[in-house]
Formats: C-alpha cells, structure tokens, sequence
C-alpha cells in the first residue's frame, strides 16, 4: 500500500490475522477521519496516541456521551456491563473511584506474594505435557494460567475455572460482530450465565465475606468509595474478562513472536537475565490489546487533522508501537531492545491497573517453558496463525510446538 492508500476493517478477517502492514500509511501523516458505518478517527502515531491517552478532558472513554442515546441504550442491554460503569468505560470522578476501590489489591507488594502461587500453577502446567513431547501454547498454558490467577483472586473454585475461560472467549469474540447484525446466541448465554455465577457470589461475600477480592469488594465502605449492585457486578465481570485475556494474549503472541524468530529464542534461552527486556518487546511487537476507543469531546485539532466533537476515535496502540519516529526498526523483533515507552497497556489514568500482575504472569509462563524444555521450537514457522474473533484484543486460537 502507498502512503496515501487506507484500508481499515477490522471485521475483515484479512486485516485482523496482521494489520501491521494496513497501519504504515496511517503512520506516514496525520490522522484520517473515514466513515466505518459511522465517522471514526484513526489515531496511530505514537505522539496521536499518547496526546489522545492522557487527555481525558478532550477524549472521553464514556461512549455514551458521543453514541446517540437509542443506539447506546442497545449497546448497554446487550453488553457484559448492562450499562454500569467500569474503570474501562468511565471518566473522572467515577473512574478515580472505582480505580481506587481494586487498587489496593493490585499494588506491587501484593503483586509479589503472588509469584509462589503462580510458579506453581506454572509448574503443574508443565507436568502435564512433560510426557507429550508437544505442546498447544494457547490450550496447554496460555489460556489456563491467567484464568487460574485472577479466578483465585477472585475466589472462585478450580472447577469454574474452564467455563469461565470458555464464556469470556465467547463475550470477547463479540467484537467481530459487525455493526447492525444481531449477536450470536451464545454470547447472551455466556453473558448471563456469567453475570448470574457472580451475582450468587457477591450474595454468598456479603453473608459470608473471605479475604478475596469479591469479598473486599462488597466490603468496601469508604466514605464515598462503596459501589451499587449494578456497579459491583459489572465490576467483577471486568476483572474476570480483562485479567485474563491481556496475558493470555501476551504469552501466546510472545511465543509465537519467539518461534518466528529463532536466533531470538536462542538468545533469551543462553541469557533468561534478558526476560524483563524481552516481554517488554513483545508487548512493543505485537501486543495483546490493539486499539482502544475514544470519543472527542469538543472540536480538537490532532496532529494536524480537525476532528469535530462528537467523533469517535479508535486509539491504535498496536500502530503506534510500531511507530519509526519512536522505535529504531521497529518491524525487527529484538529482545535485547533498550525498553522505551510503549503503549501496549495504554497510557494515562486508564492505564492497564494488571499490568505488573500480567507481565509477572507472562515471564513466569515462558521462562519456565523455556527452562523446563529449551528445545522447544514451532512445528511449523510457515504456519498462517488463527486469531480469535476480536480485533480490539489480539489473541491466538492454537499455537502448536514441538518439545524435542
């Protein structure tokens, strides 16, 4: 494509197997404005992103003060939240509080006491395709570990653990429903049979409280800080759906990333001191979240394009990981790369609170895969990967590899 060529359709499944190359002509000028069933703004160079991120003023994560009242009325009946505030879908002062509310159980003390519990969940991972001499990345650890951690957290018992694993591919494959058709059947019974297993919890934390987070949760009573029914519910919901799929997303683009480039797996294998270093490139080379949504608040001049209020902004932080103009060769993956900022878990007061929990999680899971077996390679470099229905979270279907 030419620089002045734009194709943008994230419900192409084309476009969503790799739109790297689609994003070189929104990095080459400043942002387009295009008509995607309605007008949206592509926001992708990395100093658009950041200006976007941390400008909650301007740029509102509330859609509902942009979406037509009807149409987001619709929205909010058939999504995960029924309509109630989440830290992803509010502005400040509803955000600050509920950010402050599940802060305390995300802070880099309590991050670290949970390194032992997820060694061990590693390890017994491992045990199970000791004998196989292959592996499925995504079935076999990508997808378990990180439904396992935040299900604990949560306090919800192991046997809940595959269904809610099964439910939230569901809810996040939604996303490639295009707009105006109906969303699948599955998707309200997943939905529903989510929203109802945690609304006899919550019930069960309030007669019953424990030291999980559902319990600190309905026990919260700061002046001020204490969340409604709806607010509650939505609230565990999110914490279920995004603490899992973001790492489950990093662990298997990671390996994947590492299969392709094997003098890369090669280095990180002879130097695991690089671990830190390289999920942080693998964050930077094809991250678990693609883009993110704004909304213009008020007419705003973006890097040189006017974008009018009322216009919804997709904020492309895979694009702008990608950017020349802030990353040296940033098509190459290097795992030896000197860290710089990247945008994989956003930017700004929405930035990703997990982060620290997934990265903890991510270099567990692959350094030990690694340590555990070093020869493991890709059956298939040439493979065309699979990715799960959503271009907004980026995730692989399967990722087969051999162990010998």
């Amino acid at each position: 494509m030419t620089t002045d060529q734009v194709y943008f359709n994230p419900w192409d499944p084309e476009f969503r197997a790799n739109p790297y190359p689609y994003y070189a002509p929104l990095l080459a000028g400043p942002p387009r404005v295009i008509n995607l069933t309605t007008k949206i703004a592509l926001v992708a160079r990395y100093c658009d992103v950041t200006e976007v991120l941390r400008d909650s003023a301007r740029f509102s994560a509330d859609r509902g003060k942009i979406i037509p009242a009807p149409q987001m009325e619709q929205m909010r009946n058939q999504g995960p939240f029924k309509g109630a505030p989440t830290m992803l879908t509010s502005d400040p002062p509803v955000h600050t509080r509920l950010r402050r509310l599940v802060s305390r159980d995300f802070t880099p003390k309590r991050i670290r006491e949970m390194e032992p519990r997820i060694r061990e969940i590693t390890a017994r991972l491992l045990d199970v395709m000791q004998s196989k001499g292959e592996l499925d990345v995504m079935t076999d650890l990508a997808n378990p570990l990180p439904v396992m951690v935040i299900a604990e957290m949560l306090g919800v018992p192991p046997e809940r653990h595959e269904t809610f694993k099964h439910e939230s591919d569901i809810i996040v494959s939604s996303d490639n429903t295009t707009p105006g058709s109906l969303l699948p059947a599955s998707f309200h019974q997943a939905v529903d049979s989510m929203r109802g297993y945690f609304s006899e919890q919550i019930e069960q934390r309030r007669r019953n409280p424990g030291s999980d987070l559902i319990s600190a949760l309905v026990t919260a009573h700061d002046e001020g800080e204490s969340l409604s029914a709806d607010e509650l519910l939505a609230f565990v919901v999110l914490l279920l759906l995004a603490g899992n799929e973001t790492t489950t997303n990093l662990i298997g683009n990671g390996m994947l990333a590492l299969g392709r480039n094997p003098d890369q797996l090669e280095l990180l294998g002879h130097l695991p001191e690089l671990m830190p270093r390289a999920i942080e490139e693998m964050l930077r080379y094809d991250g678990p979240v693609q883009a993110t949504f704004r909304g213009a608040l008020e007419n705003v001049n973006l890097g040189g394009t006017e974008i009018e209020a009322g216009t919804g902004c997709f904020v492309i932080l895979a694009a702008a990981n990608r950017d020349p103009a802030q990353f040296a060769l940033p098509e190459k993956f290097d795992i030896a790369r000197e860290p710089k900022d990247h945008v994989a878990f956003g930017e700004g007061i929405h930035s990703c609170i997990g982060a620290p929990l997934a990265r903890l999680e991510g270099a567990i899971a692959i350094g030990e895969l690694l340590r555990r077996f070093p020869r493991v390679r890709m059956k298939d470099r040439d493979m065309k990967p699979s990715y799960k229905g959503s271009f907004f979270l980026r995730g692989l279907v399967r990722l087969p590899m051999t162990l010998q």
